[in-house]
């Protein structure tokens, strides 16, 4: 069926109504058109300006990053001089490694340098994947391996650097096993959590795991003088002498062209505040710069800004001394706490309690630690202590927290302060020492003692 459309004429009321609104429209169309064009050639000036500020804008601990051996700084015992990995680095025989060792303490660092120095060896003959565990998943190690095969062809080694590995769960990493025993890639990854529980046992057997301690505070120091001359600062000296006085003198080391200074004990009392986690003591100064910088605030002395110690206090957030848990170290301070207990130093162990309540750890399990004390370490020199341990778990789960505070840091103190007696536990320990140990198969029941289904249930 077909459809008639209506015909109109140039003198049509229709016609004429439809022709404005058709000009109205094409007017409107081009006026659109003229202030979308003059808005995009502003937003491309002013999007190119801001990438190019952006693109500036370099976080401090992106640019702390060493690139050799010589700028590294801690841990002497992995990478120092007579050692096996600079033995390793310096040769250009890099095997699949796993770093273990607190936030901060460089082992992302580590991993730059050996970029770059793979980079050298090779005249940039070698390919380098980052990732993180955190936000990548099979896939991305999939597409890994087939670059690196295809790398392969041309003699082109690869290099996965695999950040935060323990994300991985034991059966996402069985996907490097094959890869890293044919050797098609190399694989280094960074963890702070113990290898030994959370990798798979088998990756483990593949890489050579090494152990990075907590930055010192004069590794966290001479990090923060480094980076305070890398951002054109200058450090201030305070005599000893003057500071009794009311006026104090102060000495500039450096010349008048820094954006800043930062005073000597502020640097020190951030390195020692900080825990030995270098990042946050670079982002606390990072931050403390930029605000005050930013808010035009100017010291007297030849109008150079001063970075103080109170600037410092307010960019620093001090979570991660006291939270534990998010950096998943509470067994650490649970173990603090079984030791102070053990040796008997009750204020020792009142404040392991003190730092495990603080992390926010669930009291019941607090409590069922302190069940375990009392058995393992007291045992028979003092059986009330796991009646009194039994009842504060009881008592914690019945109050919860904050109010069960007291009674955790109550049997705290009655254990440390109680006899201590192993003799249960190095017995119990022995008889399966012996089981374990035992040649051949295990004596057997003696006839006296076996089960008769005649005697009367006792």
């Amino acid at each position: 069926m077909e459809v008639k459309t209506k015909r109109s004429f140039p003198f049509d009321e229709d016609f004429v109504t439809n022709n404005q609104v058709k000009k109205f429209k094409v007017h409107i169309n081009e006026t659109r058109n003229s202030i979308n064009s003059m808005s995009k050639h502003n937003f491309t000036k002013r999007s190119k300006v801001q990438s190019s500020e952006a693109s500036k804008r370099v976080s401090l601990v992106e640019k702390m990053k060493p690139t050799s051996i010589a700028a590294y700084v801690g841990q002497k015992q992995i990478i120092g001089p007579d050692t096996v990995l600079s033995y390793l680095l310096e040769k250009g025989e890099i095997s699949s490694m796993i770093f273990w060792g607190p936030p901060g303490c460089g082992k992302t660092s580590l991993t730059n340098i050996i970029a770059c120095l793979s980079r050298e060896l090779t005249s940039n003959n070698v390919h380098i994947v980052n990732l993180s565990a955190a936000n990548s998943g099979v896939k991305s190690i999939r597409e890994a391996v087939t670059a690196a095969k295809n790398k392969s062809k041309f003699g082109c080694k690869t290099i996965v650097f695999m950040d935060e590995i323990h994300c991985f769960n034991k059966l996402q990493q069985d996907i490097f096993l094959p890869h890293v025993e044919a050797g098609t890639f190399t694989l280094i990854g960074c963890t702070t959590e113990n290898p030994s529980y959370s990798l798979n046992p088998a990756l483990l057997s593949r890489c050579r795991v090494f152990v990075f301690n907590k930055l010192t505070e004069r590794n966290v120091t001479e990090i923060l003088y480094k980076a305070i001359e890398c951002i054109n600062g200058g450090t201030l000296d305070a005599q000893e002498k003057e500071l009794k006085n009311s006026r104090k003198q102060i000495k500039f080391h450096s010349n008048t062209k820094h954006k800043f200074h930062v005073d000597n004990n502020t640097v020190q009392w951030l390195a020692e505040a900080c825990d030995g986690d270098a990042r946050v003591a670079l982002n606390a100064l990072e931050l403390a710069t930029l605000a005050k910088q930013a808010g035009g605030s100017k010291a007297s002395y030849n109008n150079n800004v001063t970075i103080t110690l109170k600037d410092i206090k307010e960019g620093l957030i001090k979570t991660h001394v006291l939270s534990e848990k998010e950096t998943n170290q509470s067994h650490h301070m649970y173990s603090a706490l079984h030791k102070s207990i053990r040796a008997g130093k009750a204020s020792a162990s009142l404040y392991w309690m003190a730092r495990i309540m603080a992390a926010k750890e669930d009291p019941v399990n607090i409590a069922r630690r302190l069940v375990r004390i009392s058995s393992e370490d007291i045992g028979l020199a003092d059986p009330d202590a796991l009646g009194v341990a039994v009842h504060t778990m009881h008592g914690c789960q019945m109050i919860g927290m904050p109010e069960c505070d007291v009674l955790l840091g109550q049997c705290t103190v009655y254990l440390a302060k109680a006899p201590k007696s192993r003799s249960i536990y190095n017995a119990l320990k022995a008889a399966e020492k012996m089981i374990l140990e035992c040649k051949g198969p295990q004596p057997a029941v003696p006839l006296h003692m076996r089960h008769n289904s005649a005697d009367k249930a006792i």
